[in-house]
């Protein structure tokens, strides 16, 4: 029988002249086999995070042998994705609508589709008059920011509003305001509007629209990771659009927009809650995958 050092041996040799594009190869094969979405791009974002290189960065050190250091580092973080982390949470931001923002455990991932509510906002004030005019706009239940900050950084003369209940929500936000020097915005703690008054020009919501019990089935990327209660939108998914129908309308000046992003079939129940408080809703604007996803409201 081979003795133990000879066994061990070529294994000790292989683990040391390991390179980071091969690095990156098991990665991709460990993902692939695991059924992730993406494999070579959250192989190649993780490997890069842990060996503190960007693109470009990555690309060149393709041959370099990594070190012991280096190998655990990235170790770690291909279980933390194997156990459905998002590679966002791991790496601690998310790109939107071109802004890298900051996300922790206080905050939703932002996503793309939530775009759209950020297209249809801009859309309902394109066809007013001109970006540069002064605007008031809030960003009820603001989570990172992600659609205040999208919305400042076209709008040169809006100020906004962003409101939470989280406490630690709002500080990411308002750190993301600062790092992204966006500081026409201010952060309040409340429910909703409820600490606001009127008069907005825009008002956009992201609400918690999963009915209580599809949350069980969310993918694992999502349902054991973003805060139940940025998702939790009670029995039917529609409690938050009830209490944006109750209590949104006064904030909004004669001519102001409400826009709120939608779950999927949920555009119509929607659009009848709004119409019964006084708004007149749009059809609805699709997400790239065609599904209803921002729905525009003005006062009738």
């Amino acid at each position: 029988m081979t003795p133990t050092g000879d066994v061990t041996a070529p294994a000790q040799h292989e683990a040391k002249a390991l390179t980071v594009a091969a690095a990156r190869r098991v990665l991709v094969e460990k993902f692939r086999t695991a059924g992730i979405d993406r494999p070579e791009l959250d192989a190649r974002v993780l490997v890069a995070h842990a060996l503190s290189l960007d693109h470009a960065g990555l690309a060149a050190a393709g041959t370099r042998i990594l070190d012991a250091k280096e190998r655990d580092a990235i170790a770690m973080l291909a279980e933390r994705r194997l156990a459905h982390e998002p590679v966002a949470r791991i790496v601690g931001n998310r790109e939107f609508w071109s802004l890298t923002l900051h996300i922790d455990p206080t905050t939703l991932v932002p996503r793309p589709e939530t775009e759209t509510v950020v297209e249809a906002a801009l859309a309902e004030i394109d066809s007013a008059g001109a970006r540069a005019r002064p605007l008031r706009i809030a960003d009820l239940g603001t989570g990172s920011g992600a659609i205040l900050l999208a919305l400042l950084a076209e709008l040169p003369n809006a100020f906004g509003i962003g409101t939470d209940t989280s406490f630690g929500a709002l500080r990411v936000a308002g750190d993301n305001a600062q790092r992204l020097q966006l500081v026409r915005a201010a952060f309040v703690a409340c429910d909703l509007g409820a600490a606001l008054r009127p008069s907005f020009d825009l008002i956009v919501v992201n609400p918690p629209y999963i009915a209580s019990e599809d949350i069980a089935a969310l993918a694992p990327d999502v349902r054991d990771y973003d805060p139940r209660a940025a998702l939790d939108g009670g029995v039917d998914g529609l409690d938050y659009y009830r209490a944006i129908a109750a209590t949104i309308p006064p904030l909004l000046k004669p001519a102001g927009v409400l826009v709120v992003e939608l779950g999927a079939g949920q555009a119509d129940a929607v659009g009848t809650l709004f119409s019964n408080a006084g708004l007149a809703p749009s059809r609805p604007h699709t997400d790239l995958q065609g599904v209803p996803r921002a729905l525009v409201a003005r006062k009738k």
